[in-house]
């Protein structure tokens, strides 16, 4: 019997071990209890331990699989330990309904998006939503009285092919009729057609050399040049406008060289330094308490902190000094007079009043626009130029202020290049997405009716695939706000999407739902260039992507120059400054200017494109619209994030010269 006891013991104890491992292999999830809101959508932060999955997360806080990657796109690739999540707060008042088995059974989301209904929807509303019609919906849920459904019900929502929805546009291109290429023709022929020389056609279709069938050649629309009939103008009945033209002189072929420089320059540096911000190295500390009352302590800032808004200027301040000390190795004197200058105008006008700017040969700074237009006023007439180091909003601070650079290009620059850059893309399906739902941004309105003038310099207006998309945070259409972008999208033929937008939330927001649909769809993207300053976006969306901008600046590490910068920075400043840091847009800056004037003199100022000094991220294309105008900054890199976790600068077609067309 002992032994028989024994043996029931040892066997109990294996099953119940057995079943104590089985039951702590299932993790279970334990619900967080820390909420934020996000655009104005209130959401749990889930903290992913190790063992849980998309599925038991999802089940513990009482949502689909599909809510939880959609609101958290790499989840679709599984979740990993340590991954923070948003979950949405679903009200325990409004539970989500369950879908009888038959309707799932039924299921296309080739043909349909399904929708949970939240409080207050319609049919109308969400036709107004989808874009589709109220009947639409209804045909598409026969049996199912919508009115009466509950709050989380699924509902079935036709997707709208791209193709069947139109966008009304009034830009069209009437100096050219549209050829579509065939088996066998070539430009030689399609001239012939058409009556033309092979070197008029080719005039008028520099980008495409080689025509490959279904290609479109654009021909001169002949008949309104021969119908067009132009008005003789009556005296003293028109105003007359004169505008001096500009002048511009020939480029060096390549950099200009800097050595053996002499003379002596005075450069005044007008930058938010926030001294007395930085001179506080104590701070009252009231985060403890003691007794349950607040204590107050007085602590030490480190010995080398730094207010926060004055970092990025201190480090251009450091480039400028290192421009100064490579000058000054090539024989040039410079006298570098240092300013704070904050948003007011205080000192700045203390500084002109006092007369500590009249004997300078450059201005560097300030950097608020209002600053800006006071300096350039009073510096031009003396014929100091003045340099903006910094982006503005916009560059019309350049009208009337012959001697004002602005070295960083504005966004109309960068709305031309994209604008430029995507209609060689003609063929894709467009889908321009911006948050200008109320229509008051003209610069929007602008950015748009440029890619579609572009657009149908390629290709017959009525063909162009074109998309018009505003952005709606969650907290307008909850999970359904990526619905709406996948039926802007279309899997018969690619898809280029321009994020219009410089807001962080915009961006992100797009992105991460843009990428959701990567496996679907063919995906190209294009953004402003403040995209590239995204801190708060994993970079792995970009190169999932293939995220293409222009971007001002491009630094190639394996330079002698730049890696030169990088050790002398080293050892003066005993650190090395990031690729988005300002120390070299100062160091260029100073080094430009300065050895500009320094070689060229005044003649510099009002033909600054006949310098062209080997730089270490930028290469200046000083252009201005006119004689009267201050110079805009026109270059762009075109960069690319490749798939493998590479930034590459991309090596844009070169516009065929005039005179080799025959």
């Amino acid at each position: 019997m002992n032994i028989k006891f024994r043996l029931r013991l040892l066997l109990t104890v294996i099953i119940l071990v057995i079943l104590n491992c089985t039951v702590h292999s299932q993790v279970v999830v334990e619900r967080s209890k820390d909420k934020v809101i996000i655009s104005g959508v209130p959401y749990y932060i889930h903290t992913v331990r190790k063992g849980e999955t998309s599925y038991s997360i999802s089940r513990a806080y009482g949502i689909t699989v599909d809510e939880l990657t959609k609101e958290n796109p790499p989840a679709l690739y599984g979740v990993n330990e340590g991954q923070a999540l948003r979950i949405p707060v679903r009200p325990e008042s409004a539970p989500v309904a369950s879908v009888p088995q038959q309707g799932r059974l039924n299921r296309d989301e080739s043909k349909f998006i399904y929708h949970n209904l939240t409080p207050g929807e319609t049919v109308y509303s969400l036709s107004k939503s989808f874009g589709v019609s109220e009947n639409e919906i209804i045909s598409s849920n026969q049996g199912i009285d919508i009115n009466k459904m509950s709050v989380g019900a699924e509902i079935a929502i036709p997707r709208r092919d791209f193709m069947n929805d139109k966008q009304k546009f009034n830009v069209q291109n009437s100096k050219f009729i549209y050829h579509k290429v065939t088996a066998g023709e070539s430009l030689a022929s399609i001239a012939q057609k058409y009556g033309l020389t092979l070197r008029e056609l080719r005039r008028v279709n520099r980008d495409l050399r080689f025509p490959q069938v279904g290609d479109y050649v654009r021909v001169p629309n002949l008949k309104i040049a021969e119908n067009q009939v132009i008005e003789p103008l009556i005296a003293d009945t028109v105003p007359s406008v004169i505008t001096e033209p500009v002048v511009v002189l020939p480029r060096p072929a390549g950099y200009s060289p800097v050595k053996n420089l002499n003379g002596s320059l005075n450069v005044a540096l007008l930058l938010p330094f926030y001294l007395q911000e930085n001179s506080r190295r104590t701070y009252i500390d009231s985060s403890s308490l003691v007794k349950g009352k607040k204590n107050y302590r007085v602590i030490s800032r480190p010995g080398d902190w730094i207010f926060d808004w004055s970092r990025d200027f201190t480090e251009l301040y450091e480039g400028v000094l290192l421009a100064a000390d490579t000058l000054r190795s090539l024989g040039l004197n410079i006298n570098l007079n240092v300013f704070d200058i904050k948003s007011d105008t205080i000192e700045l006008t203390r500084l002109i009043k006092q007369g500590k700017l009249d004997q300078m040969d450059l201005i560097i700074g300030p950097v608020w626009s209002r600053n800006l237009s006071i300096v350039a006023a009073y510096a031009g007439p003396r014929g100091i130029p003045v340099v903006s180091p910094v982006p503005l909003f916009n560059n019309q601070v350049l009208i009337n202020n012959p001697d004002l650079f602005l070295a960083n290009s504005s966004l109309e620059v960068a709305q031309k290049t994209i604008s430029k850059k995507v209609s060689e893309y003609y063929d894709h399906n467009f889908v321009f997405i911006h948050a200008d739902s109320s229509g008051t941004d003209q610069g929007v309105e602008k950015f748009k009716d440029m890619i579609l003038s572009d657009l149908s310099n390629k290709m017959p207006y009525e063909e162009i695939k074109f998309r018009e998309f505003h952005f709606y945070s969650r907290s307008a259409f909850g999970n359904d706000s990526i619905n709406r972008l996948g039926h802007a999208l279309t899997d018969k033929s690619k898809n280029l999407i321009i994020v219009a937008s410089e807001y962080a939330p915009v961006i992100g927001e797009t992105i991460m739902s843009v990428h959701a649909f990567l496996k679907k769809f063919d995906i190209k993207v294009f953004g402003y260039p403040t995209m590239r300053d995204m801190r708060n976006l994993d970079p792995k969306y970009y190169f999932d992507l293939g995220v293409m901008l222009y971007s001002p600046y491009w630094i190639d590490y394996t330079k002698k120059d730049v890696k030169q910068f990088n050790s002398d920075f080293r050892k003066k400043f005993l650190t090395e400054p990031n690729e988005l840091s300002y120390a070299w847009q100062g160091y260029d800056i100073a080094y430009y200017f300065l050895s500009g004037l320094a070689i060229h003199g005044k003649d510099f100022i009002s033909h600054p494109e006949i310098h062209n000094p080997d730089l270490l991220q930028n290469q200046f294309d000083f252009r201005r619209v006119q004689q009267t105008d201050g110079f805009e900054n026109q270059k762009l890199y075109l960069i690319k994030y490749t798939n493998n976790n590479i930034i590459e600068l991309v090596d844009e077609n070169k516009t065929i010269p005039e005179d080799n067309f025959f």
